[in-house]
């Protein structure tokens, strides 16, 4: 048993590690346990003395807005040192935290000029933030079909270009990459802007350089299942000066920053509240310090756990267009056919070995066969005639490349608190599962 102190509140979080291919998850509050399942990614995993450091920093000046207060805070400023270490981490000249992934595209694609009436490539698997964020800012988010990489195919993408494409963006699913240098050949050949959701994919790089900083822009995600986490929080990496400034000031009311005071800002265009709290970003400055420790100890136990499907001739694994610059946070694995993959899912469920191994073909937040709120255009507010057209079209869009990818996938969460002995007991139980279905076949 290991527990964890997450913040300087009486909360306890315990991770009980037993045999089965997931962990429990029991959180402590005032004397009621709740046990819950979660997959695991890092982050939350190795909370400890640091990320209570850095909140009780900012807890004992109470100073927990990002701006401003400046003589109370007595030289307290995390987000700003959390963004200066995201630039010197990662290698882009600005990076902009804001509250969410989600809000990081939102203000990205706001700062390149992307809105009402253009269309935006992007992948039919994905998180929904994705074309949540497309949609917020007027765009019409234009679905394609993924490759074996289980990101945008580029052959997808120069299909589905238009005259009203004004943006591609690839999304860096389950710790890798898409095929960076066919997609910014297309984008330069088309004149497109090329926005990278690397919010899956915190750690992982592309011919040296960081996923996220290759394009015209590029974002992360920081809430509490990311590689690293503030808890909640997101981030805009960009080498373009003008992207950072616009997007600086649009997460905070489009306030200039340029005052002597907070009150002496001017305000050049119209901006929204998406700002990150100190206390956030004092977890998050704790947890980037220790994300190589993280990816080192993700590709390890990686690595091992693969060696039990590799055993296994009728399993093959994703395609990585730079194996090297892997994050490692899932093992993702294809089976021959659709009907083994959901007997194997079948097999797992009943042996209790689910948990933690992700079918996403009938995933609810990952993959268009069940964004039925999505292609039936429920929204709260009215969309605007494009929008709502471009996703009831979607209603008889077919995605056949894509279904017989993802029928075949299982993506498997690599943990960083597994044992050896837990890996080899993974390994063995899972493999056993998987040779037990293919012998009915």
């Amino acid at each position: 048993m290991n527990a964890v102190f997450v913040n300087a509140l009486d909360v306890i979080l315990t991770f009980d590690y037993g045999s089965k291919a997931s962990s429990k998850y029991y959180f402590s509050t005032f004397g009621t346990l709740v046990k819950i399942q979660i997959f695991l990614m890092p982050g939350f995993e190795l909370f400890g003395d640091e990320e209570r450091k850095e909140v009780n920093d900012v807890l004992e000046t109470g100073i927990l807005m990002r701006y401003g207060f400046d003589g109370p805070r007595k030289g307290i400023w995390k987000a700003l040192e959390l963004e200066k270490a995201i630039t010197e981490v990662f290698g882009c000249n600005h990076a902009q935290l804001t509250s969410s992934g989600t809000s990081a595209l939102t203000t990205a694609m706001c700062a390149l000029g992307i809105g009402a009436g253009d269309e935006v490539i992007m992948p039919c698997f994905t998180f929904v933030a994705s074309f949540e964020a497309v949609l917020s800012v007027g765009a019409i988010p234009v679905l394609v079909d993924i490759d074996e990489t289980l990101t945008l195919d580029p052959a997808a993408v120069k299909a589905a270009i238009t005259s009203k494409t004004k943006c591609v963006m690839p999304v860096h699913m389950c710790g890798s990459m898409a095929d960076l240098d066919a997609l910014k050949l297309i984008c330069a050949e088309h004149h497109l802007i090329l926005l990278e959701d690397a919010c899956q994919s915190i750690g992982g790089t592309y011919k040296g350089k960081s996923l996220g900083t290759i394009g015209d822009a590029g974002t992360f995600s920081f809430d509490f299942v990311k590689t690293i986490t503030c808890a909640e929080g997101g981030v805009i990496m960009t080498n373009n000066k003008e992207v950072f400034v616009k997007s600086d000031g649009y997460t905070d009311h489009g306030h200039d920053h340029l005052g002597v005071d907070r009150g002496a800002d001017l305000h050049p265009f119209i901006g929204y509240n998406f700002r990150i709290s100190e206390l956030h970003a004092a977890v998050g400055l704790a947890q980037i310090r220790k994300l190589n420790t993280f990816l080192t100890i993700q590709k390890r136990n990686n690595k091992a756990l693969r060696t039990y499907l590799e055993a296994i001739p009728e399993v093959n694994f994703r395609k990585v267009p730079d194996e090297s610059g892997d994050s490692c946070s899932f093992l993702s694995w294809f089976l021959p056919s659709e009907e083994l993959t959901k007997a194997v899912v079948s097999e797992l469920k009943e042996q209790g070995l689910l948990a933690g191994n992700f079918y996403w073909f009938v995933n609810n937040w990952h993959y268009i066969s069940k964004w039925d709120h999505l292609k039936n255009a429920v929204t709260l507010n009215p969309a605007s005639e494009a929008q709502k057209a471009s996703l009831l079209a979607l209603q008889q869009t077919q995605f056949p490349a894509s279904d017989a990818i993802m029928s075949r996938c299982i993506s498997t969460a690599i943990s960083l608190l597994w044992t050896d002995e837990q890996i080899k007991d993974k390994g063995e139980k899972l493999a056993a599962a998987i040779r037990k279905v293919i012998g009915k076949f």
